[in-house]
């Protein structure tokens, strides 16, 4: 998608929690690819073992190497922006939701159109979450419902419906038949997927929900707030085993955070998770004591709207005004957070 070229920073600036510290280092330089999108990116979910898939405004779906930043696949089949492309251990498959209500199934290798198509919901779909065997589908809309669908045939197997529940994000959580789901009614609900009834409910947050995350063991489950002037914008960890009550909050955003993310576990490292947010930076923390560890400024992205995780030490971050982010963490005395590529 374009010449690949060299985007010098001219400022060596690296933040962390306890503010900027310069440093007079050598200039860095950050890897330009060619732009996958032609407008502001949506959502970015990783693909394993070194691909990505992106949605964006300008309605289309991309598959690409995030190493390269080549397009390998772009399918093109919503009539407006696509809203949420969610990961998948099946890669062979991609998914994707939109604000034209409906939710598509893509394969990899085939070359016209979209295999599935998923219509149902009255208003945009806002979440989306692909079972783990990937033979369902889990879809929310600002519609108040919540469907559940069989991936082969496209056939709805349930809806639920709850007043005041505007879905912003669903994610199911692994090896388990549970889903969750963040809500503009402030609220953290876990569906059992197989009745499509709602099997648990956090106590309500003071702002809007806006993303969810669940860690790999199926134990902890994040969420995100919305937020303004540093008011909100907090992410939360919640225990799903044992009190099922807020664990502990990560506070420094100051605008709506907008993604939020289990980091992998390094034997060496405490646990972490990531966050990103409407402010333009990417926030690392401690899981446990909800200490910043890094966070990093994106100057003109825009807000940032998603997060994916590729490895134990490169992120994926999806802007508003300068596409996709390659970022890579390395651990020395700090836990320094920086930018390798755009694409």
């Amino acid at each position: 998608m374009g010449k690949l070229q060299s985007k010098i920073s001219f400022s060596t600036t690296k933040y962390r929690a306890d503010g900027p510290v310069e440093e007079m280092g050598p200039v860095r330089a950050i890897q330009q690819h060619g732009p996958v999108h032609t407008d502001a990116v949506t959502s970015v979910a990783a693909l394993k073992p070194d691909l990505c898939v992106s949605g964006g405004r300008d309605k289309s779906v991309a598959v690409c190497s995030w190493r390269s930043g080549a397009v390998l696949r772009q399918f093109v089949g919503h009539e407006r922006e696509v809203t949420k492309v969610p990961s998948t251990l099946d890669s062979n498959r991609v998914f994707s939701a939109s604000r034209d209500k409906t939710v598509m199934m893509w394969e990899l290798h085939r070359t016209s159109g979209p295999s599935q198509h998923f219509p149902g919901h009255e208003l945009v779909v806002t979440g989306l979450a692909v079972s783990p065997d990937a033979s369902q589908l889990c879809t929310g809309s600002r519609d108040n419902t919540v469907c559940k669908w069989d991936t082969e045939t496209g056939k709805c197997l349930g809806r639920a419906a709850i007043s005041r529940n505007l879905v912003t994000h669903l994610c199911w959580v692994p090896g388990e038949p549970y889903v969750i789901q963040t809500s503009e009614d402030k609220t953290i609900r876990v569906w059992d997927s197989r009745e499509l009834q709602v099997a648990h409910t956090f106590p309500a947050k003071r702002h809007i929900q806006t993303c969810c995350d669940v860690s790999q063991d199926g134990r902890y489950c994040l969420s995100s707030s919305s937020g303004s002037a540093g008011e909100g914008g907090e992410a939360t960890l919640w225990d799903l085993r044992q009190t099922r009550n807020q664990v502990c909050e990560y506070k420094g955003h100051f605008q709506t955070t907008t993604s939020c993310i289990f980091l992998p576990r390094e034997p060496a490292l405490a646990p972490s998770i990531a966050t990103s947010s409407y402010d333009s930076t990417v926030k690392v923390w401690d899981r446990d004591t909800g200490a910043c560890l890094a966070t990093l400024c994106l100057e003109g992205s825009g807000p940032l709207a998603s997060l994916a995780v590729c490895d134990s030490s490169t992120l994926l971050c999806a802007s508003f005004n300068s596409g996709i982010h390659v970022l890579r963490m390395s651990d020395g005395a700090d836990l320094v957070l920086e930018e390798v590529a755009v694409f």
